[in-house]
């Protein structure tokens, strides 16, 4: 009897699953289709953009194929034409206002002769301006016209970000549109180092971001924009990083109103820990070596023999680290500070300033003891300062400057703004020339 019923019973069973497989799509619907990844790409997805650049490359004709640089080539090259040849490369932008600013990658758009966006459902390209790049944090600001307000991302926080949480990379790999992946922040702030003994800080997820992905948005799942995707890790996979969009809104505004990211002040002088102190507390930090009175550091309370641990909660375990983090803030930024003083930590913020007028040709002559002049040649040598670390190491009058940190100068105007830039790193290399001849020292 029981055996009979059986039958009867899982033929029912299955007379119930072919029925409930004619029902209508939404009501057989176990869940929402309508995710949050789905409502955030919603938002954002026409806010991505492609970018084609074109770079026209001009290569010199010679007949003397193989000699290298030689007189015949020097002689031959006033009377052959140069040849060209144009090359084009793909990546991502994000549009961060109405008014047609694209933030992207420096790497992007840095050699471009030419430069192109493609909006999304527009199937003509515009031609786009750079309005501002920033190597060092890698990222650039350009520009399309359009005669109506475009949609933009909406900025959001880099700095609470949750272990583990979803994030959304959206990009444009190989000017296929809107391609996006999703992952998890695997960390919220991953210190790499940068190759020049500073640092750099990234967003780090395991979304995938492939070639081409550069400069597009990293969102969370309210559609806000918490980084820009810049690079993935060649030795893994699964690895990517994007720039937080704490520090690409400081670059972004900064390129907008001036065209560069301008060097700021605090009146800081910093210098590496010594091992003992670093292997009793287990970790690094940035020495005040001196401090401006008067300066804004100053007057946030911030003393000689304080050591920096923390630059807006990012670890710093060097003095190159601490300059490498504070080149990203521009003037009229704040930065707060956790510092160690004894055994007590305390935390000081306050807000940069521009240097003030005459700061930098003062600190010229009492760091280095230089006093420059213009000439036809470049920056001359008009005078040095007796007993300062030029005159110890010989340099004289009318030997003149031709490069700073590797960076070429041909005026003392030039000078001065790499020494702006390069403020707080000490000693510096400078290429000293005379009688034709060239020689790289450091000062001080």
């Amino acid at each position: 009897m029981m055996s009979s019923s059986r039958p009867l019973r899982n033929l029912g069973l299955l007379a119930g699953l072919v029925l409930s497989f004619n029902c209508m799509p939404v009501e057989c619907s176990a869940y929402d289709r309508r995710t949050p990844v789905v409502e955030a790409i919603e938002k954002v997805g026409s806010s991505v953009v492609n970018i084609r650049t074109e770079q026209i490359i001009k290569k010199q004709a010679s007949p003397f194929f193989g000699f290298g640089d030689t007189f015949f080539d020097q002689f031959f090259d006033q009377f052959t034409p140069p040849k060209s040849y144009k090359t084009q490369s793909l990546g991502s932008g994000t549009i961060i206002d109405e008014r047609g600013y694209l933030l992207t990658n420096a790497h992007v758009v840095e050699k471009a002769s030419k430069i192109f966006v493609a909006l999304l459902g527009d199937p003509k390209e515009r031609e786009a301006k750079l309005v501002g790049i920033d190597v060092r944090s890698d990222l650039a600001v350009i520009k399309v016209a359009s005669e109506t307000p475009l949609p933009f991302i909406k900025m959001g926080r880099s700095d609470n970000l949750f272990l583990g949480e979803t994030v959304i990379a959206i990009g444009n790999p190989l000017g296929l549109e809107n391609s996006v992946t999703t992952g998890v922040v695997s960390s919220p702030s991953r210190r790499i180092p940068d190759g020049k003994e500073g640092l750099a800080v990234f967003i780090q997820t395991d979304a995938l971001i492939n070639p081409g992905n550069s400069g597009g948005p990293l969102v969370n799942l309210n559609g806000e924009l918490i980084g820009i995707n810049t690079a993935i890790a060649q030795q893994a996979q699964g690895i990517g990083f994007a720039i937080p969009i704490a520090l690409a809104r400081r670059v972004a505004q900064e390129l907008i109103e001036a065209g560069r990211v301008r060097p700021a002040y605090s009146g800081l002088f910093t210098e590496d820990i010594s091992s003992a102190m670093s292997l009793s507390r287990g970790a690094g930090g940035a020495l005040v070596k001196q401090i401006d009175k008067g300066s804004p550091a100053f007057n946030s309370g911030i003393r000689t023999a304080d050591v920096i641990l923390q630059v807006d909660g990012i670890q710093v375990d060097t003095a190159s680290e601490f300059l490498a983090l504070m080149r990203t803030y521009p003037p009229g930024a704040e930065v707060e500070l956790e510092l160690l003083r004894g055994i007590k930590t305390s935390f000081a913020t306050f807000q940069l300033t521009a240097f003030p007028k005459g700061y930098i040709e003062n600190y010229v002559l009492q760091t280095f003891g230089l006093i420059l002049a213009d000439s036809r040649r470049g920056v001359m040598v008009k005078e040095t300062r007796p007993g300062s670390a030029a005159d110890q190491i010989l340099i004289k009058s009318g030997d003149y400057i031709a490069e700073v940190e590797g960076q070429k100068v041909r005026a003392a105007g030039d000078f001065y703004a790499e020494i702006e830039r390069t403020f707080g790193r000490i000693p510096l290399r400078f290429l000293i020339v005379r009688a034709n001849r060239g020689y790289l020292i450091e000062l001080p």
